[in-house]
């Protein structure tokens, strides 16, 4: 039942500023007209059209750049009725969506049954919930307490986590070998903060939360009478769970123990049951944090009545499976989730959640046709060029930085060096052989779900697979993976709004060469920094430069702290932190990148590329509507709470109002609200 894990894996939410001040958008010197000037960039007449249209030219630049960049997107998009949040991010998501639903429709294999299954509607009411009989049935044999951990294991090994979070995953200070990972969890909520918030609203959600957990236990023919028992149980998880901006410090969260330290912590739970149950008996090796959360989740066992235990794991798989239920299940599941909290108009389409199902329990499979049909070799060859600038342009910088000295200067550029780039796909699929999928839609879930999870689990005490992939190719996403210290890119993110063959270099920079920037920073930001060129956390850097860099980490902190994506409701600095200073890191690096690859080209950056733009301008405004947005008021504070990326409007203003270069480019002057007073500028790479 790991689908509905793997649609939470939402593309990056981003943000931006607003302030008044004045400049003009042509102030920059006029080019070069003599013989011997640099050409400025070819821009195809319908890439300079969409860019034009997508502008608001009459806000000044130097006010707010979020809205010169994408005023014209914003007023003539409707907000779609299924998404709480769309932009052009997630409209390149919803193209790639199209090209495996065509995929799909088409395939007579393992994939085309899957997603047959899955959109026929009828043979998913008829078949109700019968295929999880053998699980709901281990959960009412729970009798007593002592069964609990038993109960829970069987469950983790159907990818289902209740009461903690379990996987397997690198060991952080040998990060050749896989250990086991204990950590916080159990909620149904998306935060503690749902159970804990006080005031008439907390009240009123924490209601809605509590009927729907009713309905939908009534719905699997259990009593909803249980429900506020659940709801009572997971607020003492709540209670003991720390906050999310104090879960980001990768060298507090390594709390390697034994079997036997585990067991002190939690007395009255027997992990030899629960790893026996899950299928590794064996483990020794284990992480777990925080320490504390667990003997608080001990004792809230203790207190619970054994059917509210028994109600609350019934619930928990319910949750975990609401989308792939008959309707009343999926009706439920919206209204609360998607209405209630995100303020969505309207459920998802059925062949959309079908798509997603398919991509994320049978990826590599599905994966290999999309490369096939949709991904060019050439866009590869021309991302690992991009990624070379990138690099470079970063090393280039770093002498600049005075905070930084000679020695972890030098073993930033080792480290730098030690990263490994994976462009479009894996070079190795998994297979998918022991997955027999049939007509019922339920059980196909039920299959490749415990089918990947066993295979996670075997990873338990063996090397680490660095050709792994942690996101299917058709994914508009990229990410960094400290342990491993590599950037990926998947062929989904590798297409317009972000890359193109038909845009000139300056919108490329400014669209995947930004994001490759941002990748590369993040082994660089507050919790990347602590993991050396090997992938192991140490601490690599001098004691000053390690001050140093908290100093200038605090002014990000304190920047995104201040802005308010709805009134009254103020972005997390510490939750997105990591994620700001790889934003500011992330355009400096691309401009920077933009502009040699200009020079050994021979493209005049203040040429004109396309009307009232130079081609650095233009660099500019392709990163700036890449996050052209339109959001819900609820998914909004949402997102505040839980995302550790800022919202939109900040992701495009934050970076800008701090990056020298972009005053220049738009010759905006100091004190303007894109230009702030010299002691306010955050800079950190």
């Amino acid at each position: 039942m790991a689908v509905s894990q793997a649609m939470q894996r939402t593309s990056s939410a981003l943000l931006a500023l607003s302030l008044l001040v004045a400049c003009k958008t042509q102030t920059q010197p006029p080019a070069d007209t003599s013989a011997t000037a640099k050409p400025g960039p070819e821009v195809e007449p319908e890439v300079a059209s969409q860019v034009l249209s997508i502008m608001d030219a009459d806000t000044n630049p130097c006010d707010d750049f979020y809205r010169y960049a994408c005023g014209g997107w914003i007023d003539a998009t409707e907000l779609p009725a299924d998404q709480p949040r769309y932009g052009r991010f997630q409209s390149l998501a919803e193209g790639n969506q199209e090209a495996l639903r065509a995929i799909l429709e088409t395939d007579e294999g393992k994939l085309g049954t899957f997603y047959g299954a899955c959109m026929d509607a009828e043979a998913v009411e008829a078949a109700g919930l019968s295929a999880l009989e053998p699980v709901m049935s281990a959960i009412a044999g729970l009798k007593k307490r002592s069964s609990l951990p038993e109960v829970a294991g069987m469950l983790a090994a159907h990818d289902v986590s209740t009461l903690f979070a379990f996987q397997i995953g690198p060991d952080h200070k040998d990060p050749t070998l896989n250990i086991a990972h204990l950590s916080q969890g159990g909620l149904g909520m998306p935060d503690r903060e749902y159970y804990l918030e006080e005031g008439p609203q907390a009240d009123a959600l924490r209601a809605a939360y509590t009927a729907h957990v009713a309905q939908m236990l009534d719905a699997a023919g259990l009593s909803g009478k249980a429900a506020p028992g659940v709801v009572a149980f997971e607020t003492a998880l709540a209670r003991a769970s720390k906050p999310r901006d104090q879960m980001r410090d990768p060298a507090k969260q390594y709390n390697r123990i034994s079997r036997e330290e585990l067991a002190a912590l939690t007395p009255g739970f027997d992990w030899g049951k629960y790893f026996t149950a899950v299928g590794l008996p064996e483990v020794e090796a284990l992480n777990v944090y925080p320490p504390e959360f667990f003997t608080a989740m001990s004792e809230a066992m203790k207190k619970a009545r054994v059917d509210t235990l028994r109600a609350y794991l019934a619930w928990q798989v319910l949750h975990e499976s609401a989308s792939q239920l008959p309707a009343a299940f999926v009706e439920s599941d919206f209204v609360f989730f998607r209405k209630t909290l995100a303020g969505q108009a309207e459920p998802t389409p059925r062949w959309k959640r079908c798509v997603r199902a398919t991509d994320a329990l049978l990826r590599d499979e599905l994966g290999q046709l999309y490369v096939a049909e949709h991904f060019s070799s050439d866009n590869r060859s021309v991302a690992l060029e991009m990624i070379t600038g990138i690099e470079a342009a970063f090393e280039a910088g770093l002498p600049g930085l005075s905070w930084m000295d000679d020695e972890t200067r030098g073993r930033a550029v080792e480290k730098m060096k030690a990263i490994v780039n994976k462009i479009g796909y894996p070079e190795r699929w998994r297979s998918y052989d022991g997955v027999d999928i049939g007509k019922d839609h339920l059980a196909n879930v039920l299959v490749a779900s415990k089918h990947d999870k066993t295979r996670r689990l075997s990873q338990y005490g063996k090397p680490v697979d660095k050709q792994e992939w942690h996101m299917s190719p058709p994914t508009v996403n990229a990410y960094y993976n400290p342990p491993y210290n590599e950037m990926v890119f998947p062929a989904g993110i590798l297409q317009p709004p972000f890359f193109s063959a038909s845009y000139p270099m300056a919108m490329n920079f400014g669209g995947i060469g930004m994001v490759m920037g941002h990748e590369l920073t993040h082994g660089f930001d507050d919790q990347g920094r602590k993991f050396d060129g090997a992938g192991q956390l140490t601490e690599w850097w001098n004691e000053t430069a390690v001050t140093k860099f908290e100093e200038r980490a605090q002014c990000v902190d304190d920047l995104y702290s201040s802005y308010e994506v709805q009134p009254g409701v103020r972005l997390n600095g510490k939750l997105t932190l990591g994620e700001n200073i790889a934003d500011l890191g992330g355009i400096k690096q691309a401009h920077q990148a933009y502009l040699a690859w200009a020079e050994a080209n021979g493209e005049d950056p203040r040429a004109q590329a396309i009307e009232g733009l130079t081609a650095e301008q233009l660099m500019f405004v392709a990163f700036g509507q890449i996050w052209c947005s339109k959001s819900t008021p609820e998914v909004d504070k949402m997102y505040a709470l839980t995302d550790p990326h800022s919202h939109p409007r900040y992701r495009i203003n934050g970076p800008l109002s701090n990056l020298p270069g972009f005053w220049e480019a738009f010759s905006c002057e100091e004190g303007t609200p894109m230009h702030p007073p010299a002691d306010a500028v955050c800079e950190v790479w």
